[in-house]
């Protein structure tokens, strides 16, 4: 088996075009979507979270940025926990559906509402960078334990 590229090392530079791009004009908000399918898309394709570890631009700006700011901390057990894990995903969920339900079908509404929740969620990841280890959101992140739920779900098939 081949060992597959990763795009770490610069895919930071997507998720900060996103956000500058998506200040000077909220349409590219709709970016976001592609964030979040992407994923989806290689964990469907029997890939597991493969985003996660070689293509995911906000793990690379985790990991590139807070390693000095970082305080270094492992992040706690119950944090880790498959609990916490369905709990975030659950409130994410039903977080982000609220918005698109309340952005109804117009489409700058439902770009900020996706903006919005992309830089809560980095916002988010940053500090639990900080206090713990950079990439600790990927630990938690709910996007990458969908991917390993699906990824289980096609395995156990």
């Amino acid at each position: 088996m081949s060992k597959r590229k990763s795009y770490m090392k610069w895919s930071w530079i997507i998720i900060i075009l996103f956000f500058v791009l998506s200040i000077l004009d909220i349409r590219f908000g709709l970016l976001g979507f592609l964030c979040m399918l992407a994923p989806m898309y290689h964990a469907l394709r029997g890939r597991g979270k493969v985003h996660c570890s070689s293509y995911c631009p906000r793990g690379s700006f985790l990991g590139k940025f807070l390693s000095k700011l970082s305080f270094q901390n492992t992040l706690p057990k119950w944090m880790r926990s498959k609990i916490f894990k369905h709990i975030l995903l659950f409130i994410m969920m039903i977080l982000f559906s609220t918005s698109l339900y309340h952005a109804g079908w117009d489409y700058l509404n439902i770009a900020f509402a996706i903006f919005r929740f992309m830089l809560t969620s980095f916002i988010v990841g940053i500090l639990i960078g900080v206090f713990f280890k950079p990439r600790s959101w990927c630990q938690i992140c709910p996007m990458g334990h969908a991917t390993g739920l699906i990824r289980d779900a096609i395995e156990n098939k």
